[in-house]
């Protein structure tokens, strides 16, 4: 059985982590941030991770930007938040590809990056450097680097297997 979005939600719950999708937007396109947060013993929330992007009304038309996982004892945290970012594509989308920019800043972070997306099914398409013609991908992703596809629903699967082996 393949994870759905209520089942991710349990699996985080199970972790004592609380997950959740905050949508927006206007027209055809639709904002989206995931956020996993740990409730401490004052009832107050830690932001422990989360993912912003924003999906078009096509198959290929899913946008990740700014993953961002900080605190103690977040290991699940970003397979987590995958995995309810390709759940929700899957579920609530056209969207069956997701796009994002492996930024190059640092050289050696840029390959932990690239490893690190490659595990979630993320292939290499294209570098976005200096020339004219990335100027308008580079407006779009904020920056210069390796611009990386990947197919949701293999993406979620990997995030499921990850999970269920801790």
């Amino acid at each position: 059985m393949s994870f759905d979005l209520a089942l991710i939600e349990q699996q985080a719950a199970a972790r004592g982590l609380l997950l959740r999708l905050q949508l927006g937007g206007a027209g055809p396109l639709q904002t989206l941030r995931v956020v996993v947060a740990r409730r401490s013993s004052d009832q107050s929330l830690a932001l422990l991770g989360e993912l912003k992007g924003w999906a078009t009304p096509q198959r290929q038309g899913l946008r990740l930007d700014t993953m961002r996982v900080q605190g103690r004892d977040t290991q699940d945290v970003g397979l987590l938040i995958w995995a309810a970012t390709f759940a929700w594509a899957l579920e609530a989308t056209p969207c069956r590809t997701a796009w994002l920019l492996a930024i190059r800043d640092d050289p050696r972070q840029h390959g932990r990056l690239v490893r690190y997306f490659k595990r979630l099914s993320f292939q290499p398409q294209r570098e976005l450097g200096a020339a004219p013609w990335d100027l308008p991908r580079r407006l779009i992703w904020g920056g210069s680097g390796l611009l990386m596809r990947a197919d949701c629903a293999e993406g979620l699967r990997r995030c499921e297997r990850r999970l269920q082996l801790r």
